[in-house]
């Protein structure tokens, strides 16, 4: 398991209904934002390679996922730097793994 409910449950203080509704907003929102940045890469597109890396941090981050948290963290300061495509294009294949499988785990550990 890469990700860990620590942040969300001390957030949520108790709440399950708050860590499924964010649990369900990362499964909703998470896998359009990785197609997206992978669409941003081919077309070599900085600025939404910045806002999308942007986006995905803070979701990565309730769940606890350090490494794809600095691997969008890396990406979004390369895009906003405007820095060499292949550059960024090297971040991304761990960055999509690591989100692919804790939303197979998610759907699994959650029954969604």
């Amino acid at each position: 398991m890469i990700y860990s409910l620590d942040k969300l449950n001390e957030m949520a203080d108790g709440d399950k209904d708050f860590i499924n509704s964010v649990i369900s907003v990362f499964l909703d929102e998470v896998p359009s934002d990785i197609l997206g940045l992978e669409k941003a890469l081919e077309e070599e597109n900085h600025e939404q390679v910045y806002q999308l890396a942007h986006k995905i941090k803070p979701n990565v981050d309730l769940l606890g996922m350090e490494q794809t948290r600095a691997a969008a963290l890396e990406m979004e300061t390369l895009g906003k730097n405007r820095a060499s495509i292949s550059e960024i294009q090297s971040i991304f294949p761990n960055l999509k793994k690591d989100v692919e499988q804790v939303i197979a785990e998610l759907r699994n550990d959650f029954g969604l």
